[in-house]
């Protein structure tokens, strides 16, 4: 269990053990911080990833309707299209990723299962310096640790160094570890407000909740192949252009029902060829419902083409810079 290194006044005055006990005020207040922890620890879930690490993930409201329920997480614990979480009551559940922003660091996996017990979401806009707020995780591997803190600040983006600057974020002086990453931060009430992420100059910083809604709302809204894939150079006969060399096809995707499978090169799609890694996202997010569109590949050193029909598949692209 994470030691909560922040103490309101009425447990940090003084007292001795009796006394502290036979204080009304405190034991008021210590049953209701117990009952906010538990309320919280019960939509974390821990994110079990197909390499062996551990992350946190919290259960989204479902406000899509989309088939099973929703969880959220960080892109960095979420790196595959698989994954299992273990929910509050040790329960186990395979997960798909449907969703993955790695600008954000967000991804959202979804389970079938349905009546999970989902968290209640609050305004990261209306998130005052000097708040309280808690976060439940699993820091190395301990399931549903409660830490509490105070809002340190709502840093510009002149503020903090790269890779973390340019990005709104949630700073916060509670206690994270490793394993908290895709937890969440709630308010003294419980309610949701960001996603930890990341840990600076001992800071804890937290996605802030509404970029997680709008990030869902793009996830769920826009067709995707559901490959993961990695630019490389591909010398034609005549030129050399830009490939998207496939790494993985996510199982029920559209890149599935097309027949792509790994070690394919993607070279163009609707008859041009690709000159960015965004082309490709660019002609599916314009594409509409039913629409076919004619996706030019390599395999085995052979020039072919596959039908992409756009449909409802969710499964978010994701392209792995060029390893240097």
């Amino acid at each position: 269990m994470v030691v909560t290194h922040r103490l309101i006044p009425p447990l940090r005055a003084k007292h001795s053990p009796d006394r502290l006990n036979s204080n009304p005020d405190t034991n008021n207040y210590s049953d209701e911080l117990a009952h906010i922890a538990e309320t919280v620890r019960c939509a974390t879930v821990q994110v079990l990833t197909t390499e062996g690490s551990t992350g946190s993930g919290i259960i989204w409201p479902n406000r899509d309707n989309q088939e099973g329920s929703i969880i959220i997480t960080n892109a960095h614990v979420a790196s595959r299209w698989q994954a299992k979480i273990e929910l509050a009551d040790g329960q186990i559940l395979p997960a798909t990723r449907i969703g993955y922003d790695q600008e954000r660091d967000l991804a959202a996996l979804q389970v079938l299962a349905s009546n999970l017990p989902t968290a209640t979401i609050g305004d990261s806009d209306k998130v005052k310096v000097g708040e309280l707020v808690v976060a439940v995780g699993n820091p190395h591997g301990v399931k549903g640790a409660f830490t509490m803190g105070i809002i340190h600040s709502l840093p510009s983006a002149q503020t903090l160094p790269s890779p973390f600057a340019e990005k709104d974020w949630l700073m916060a002086d509670l206690t994270l570890a490793p394993g908290n990453s895709g937890g969440p931060m709630a308010d003294i009430q419980g309610r949701v407000i960001g996603i930890n992420t990341a840990i600076t100059g001992g800071f804890a910083l937290a996605v802030p909740g509404n970029q997680v809604e709008r990030f869902l709302q793009e996830a769920t809204g826009k067709p995707y192949l559901g490959v993961t894939l990695r630019p490389l150079r591909v010398v034609l006969p005549t030129e050399i252009v830009l490939g998207l060399a496939v790494l993985e096809v996510a199982s029920g995707s559209l890149a599935a029902q097309a027949n792509l499978r790994r070690g394919d090169v993607l070279l163009g799609i609707c008859g041009q060829h690709f000159h960015t890694t965004e082309d490709l996202l660019a002609v599916l997010r314009h594409a509409q419902p039913g629409e076919e569109l004619p996706l030019e590949y390599l395999r085995d050193g052979s020039l072919k083409t596959a039908v992409v029909v756009v449909g409802g598949s969710v499964y978010q692209d994701k392209v792995i810079p060029v390893l240097t």
